[in-house]
């Protein structure tokens, strides 16, 4: 992709992203992630409407009347985006590839974290952390960031989550919302890596697949490629045990990954890439509100 390419599709995706920030996510957003950057700040009487679970029971029980925290909200945010390239990503059969759907949604968090004047960062990894921009605030940051989405080529077309989160985990001091955004064919457990990480930060999982993955088409002979290993191979779709197997094998990877999130505690969301992430990504906004 030339220059020119490249600024065409960056001044593309920023009219689109800006666009749905600025008219659909502007409130869910803040209210979604505005809890993460509330600080304490006093604690008065309890009136009618306050939330419960704001009650500060060990001042209520000293007065014996029920009292509740008042948290101030902390200035800006830091919003850090860990980004899969891994080979994989580069797969689409349908309307998109997995890889452009995943900048689109990254460009369209980055500017609603912008407008709400939150700094934001990103992680680009495969099995090794391929590049790290440290979080800053501004339009001129995020246009390079979405640059960097379009046109980085890493070094690795392999996948390691694990390490992914180990580094965030250590690279960033202060607590952050991070959109953790890939398709997920992993081979590595990274449940404790993902515990750990969400205990000292807000980790959303972002998964983006291509409907393939779900159920294979009966169209004969297919080649398929492992676009992280590079081994190729033909296989008979028309075979009704091959798709079943194909669907099962599905249905219990996205069982194992559901397990891991729960267990986490870590909020999620799957985005098909014929699929609207618009109303993928406001569902589960209102599910954090």
């Amino acid at each position: 992709m030339d220059t020119q390419d490249i600024l065409k599709r960056v001044r593309k995706i920023e009219i689109k992203a800006r666009g749905l920030s600025s008219n659909i996510f502007a409130g869910q957003y803040h209210s979604a992630f505005k809890g993460r950057g509330m600080a304490f700040s006093e604690v008065r009487e309890y009136q009618y409407g306050d939330d419960i679970r704001d009650i500060d029971w060990n001042v209520s029980a000293r007065f014996h009347k029920p009292y509740v925290k008042v948290y101030e909200e902390e200035r800006e945010l830091t919003v850090m985006l860990l980004i899969d390239v891994s080979g994989s990503l580069d797969v689409g059969t349908q309307r998109d590839t997995k890889r452009n759907v995943v900048t689109e949604i990254a460009a369209t968090l980055a500017f609603s974290a912008i407008q709400n004047n939150d700094k934001i960062g990103v992680i680009f990894f495969s099995d090794r952390i391929e590049k790290y921009i440290p979080p800053k605030k501004g339009r001129k940051h995020i246009l390079f960031i979405i640059r960097e989405m379009l046109d980085f080529q890493p070094e690795s077309r392999k996948t390691d989550v694990k390490m992914a989160v180990e580094f965030l985990t250590s690279v960033l001091k202060r607590k952050c919302t991070a959109f953790l955004m890939s398709d997920f064919y992993v081979k590595n457990e990274f449940e404790n890596a993902l515990t750990i990480c969400n205990r000292k930060h807000d980790v959303v999982a972002v998964q983006v697949y291509d409907p393939r993955a779900v159920s294979l088409p009966d169209v004969g002979l297919m080649k398929v490629l492992d676009a992280e290993t590079g081994h190729e191979m033909y296989i008979d779709t028309s075979d009704k045990r091959l798709r079943k197997a194909h669907h099962a094998y599905w249905e219990n990877r996205q069982k194992m990954l559901t397990d891991v999130f729960n267990k986490s505690n870590v909020d999620n969301v799957s985005i098909a890439t014929d699929q609207d992430y618009v109303k993928a990504l406001m569902q589960l906004f209102a599910m954090r509100s």
